[in-house]
């Protein structure tokens, strides 16, 4: 996967409802966001890509915001990114 890396290994991606369910949460196996960068990836114009516009994220937590909800980061069971995304919700019928 190009934007986890040098595209020689997979990375696998999972989505599902917060425990409290507030939510839900996208979650992946990949090299994560260390903690003292995790606010800075919702800032406009960050990127780790040379090829990146640094604006997905930031256009994530635009949306959300602008439905109420919040966007957070953190570290994912597996090692990897995880956002959680609350006071939104979403059906899944």
């Amino acid at each position: 996967m190009e934007h986890a890396g040098d595209g020689t290994a997979g990375v696998t991606v999972r989505v599902g409802p917060l425990s409290d369910d507030s939510g839900f949460f996208v979650a992946d196996d990949g090299q994560g966001i260390p903690a003292d960068e995790r606010e800075q990836v919702f800032e406009k114009g960050y990127t780790t890509s040379t090829e990146g516009t640094g604006l997905g994220l930031r256009i994530v937590n635009e949306i959300a915001t602008a439905h109420g909800g919040e966007v957070t980061v953190t570290e994912s069971e597996d090692g990897g990114a995880r956002f959680e995304i609350r006071g939104i919700t979403v059906d899944s019928s």
